[in-house]
């Protein structure tokens, strides 16, 4: 009789988990594809808003509607650059961002020198302000400044110089509930734009940094004597070409 053969049979080797691992790879596939379409989405949707604000004024801003709330309601007419004195436009540039004309959106130069006297005031130039204004919130947060940051190239690079001082003018705090020089003009002094001196543009010009706590018809010493610094810096940009970008 033949003998039986006693090898044991070699045990199966086990298969590799393949059939985890490929869904698993097919998630984070989904997961990448999801995440870089919603990046592209929030682009696209953030240049479409901006070409926007190059042609469509603003009827309102994030906090020109919580001011609103709060308040009952807030006085706000839009004007149009060709209905704002000329010296207004230049006070508003002299007090807040004397090279607006000369930047991309950021004024290096007064970037450094904020850091290096410890203060975030006067860093800030008008086309952050406006961005801040219109397209964000105020606070100062990380992600709004991030924001403000990626937003504020943008707006330099699609609207004119004209067109960010226009706006900025438009949506500006000058007093509570008082938005934009319209209204401010007609709060403070009983006129229109139009027709605001140059002592009087520079004092609305003076209240910007805290339109809560000071008055353009009733200024202190103080800000008498910043209003008279506003107009000798405007009489400057206006010789040296640093308003010709929105004056043409």
């Amino acid at each position: 009789m033949a003998k039986r053969s006693t090898t044991k049979p070699k045990p199966k080797a086990k298969a590799k988990p393949q059939a985890e691992t490929a869904p698993r790879l097919s998630l984070r596939k989904r997961l990448r594809r999801k995440f870089w379409r919603a990046v592209v989405i929030a682009v696209l949707v953030v240049v479409g808003a901006v070409l926007l604000g190059r042609i469509v004024n603003p009827p309102t801003t994030a906090y020109m509607f919580s001011e609103g709330r709060r308040l009952g309601g807030v006085d706000h007419q839009w004007v149009p650059m060709r209905g704002i004195a000329p010296v207004m436009a230049r006070a508003v540039v002299a007090a807040e961002d004397a090279n607006f004309c000369q930047h991309w959106g950021f004024d290096v130069r007064a970037i450094r020198l904020a850091i290096a006297e410890g203060s975030s005031r006067g860093a800030s130039t008008l086309s952050q302000q406006t961005v801040k204004n219109v397209y964000l919130w105020h606070g100062r947060t990380w992600v709004r400044k991030a924001l403000e940051a990626g937003i504020t190239p943008l707006v330099e690079m699609l609207w004119p110089k004209r067109r960010i001082l226009e706006v900025y003018l438009n949506v500006a705090e000058f007093d509570e509930g008082v938005f934009g020089v319209e209204a401010a003009a007609q709060h403070y002094f009983g006129v229109g734009p139009e027709a605001l001196t140059e002592r009087q543009a520079s004092q609305l010009a003076a209240v910007l940094p805290a339109p809560k706590d000071r008055s353009a018809s009733r200024p202190t010493a103080y800000l008498q004597k910043r209003a008279a610094q506003i107009r000798s810096g405007a009489a400057t940009i206006r010789a040296d070409g640093r308003a010709d970008c929105f004056e043409s």
